[in-house]
């Protein structure tokens, strides 16, 4: 099974920059990264000293129960994104993650936890197997935030 590995769009991000709003309307937040914090927008850790933004973000989903908004960080000026949307990004193996489907409708599937993050590609092809399942979102293990989102080519 073939899928694609999706950032936060930048048309959002370009969005968020220039009105300083969030998904809910607040402001952004700009930080200067300590180091570590999980890039929604390149698919990496940042390092300490980068300027960052922190801001409500509302992952994909139709609209159904089980949407949501959560923080996420990004740069705060436009980046190269990520370096590949075929490939897990290689910065966040070894990453403990949940894996949480979708059905077309929006409604949520078992989750998956990939507690090493050694082979996560494993995990979303099984996942993938369902042919109810149309869309995937990785979630931090310990603060539950959105990462990114696993989109099968059907």
């Amino acid at each position: 099974m073939s899928y694609r590995i999706d950032a936060i769009p930048s048309s959002v991000l370009d969005e968020v920059r220039a009105s300083g709003l969030d998904a809910s309307g607040n402001p952004a937040e700009g930080v200067m990264a300590s180091g570590g914090e999980p890039l929604r927008c390149c698919h990496r850790d940042a390092t300490a000293g980068e300027d960052l933004i922190l801001f409500g973000y509302e992952p994909p989903l139709p609209a159904s129960p089980y949407r949501e908004i959560g923080a996420v960080f990004t740069h705060a000026a436009p980046c190269a994104g990520p370096p590949s949307d075929s490939r897990y990004p290689a910065a966040w193996r070894g990453r403990p993650q949940i894996l949480r489907a979708y059905d077309a409708r929006g409604w949520i599937h078992p989750a998956t936890r990939v507690d090493d993050g050694t082979d996560p590609e494993a995990a979303i092809e099984a996942i993938l197997a369902d042919p109810a399942v149309t869309l995937i979102h990785t979630r931090n293990v310990a603060y539950g935030c959105f990462m990114l989102a696993i989109v099968p080519d059907r």
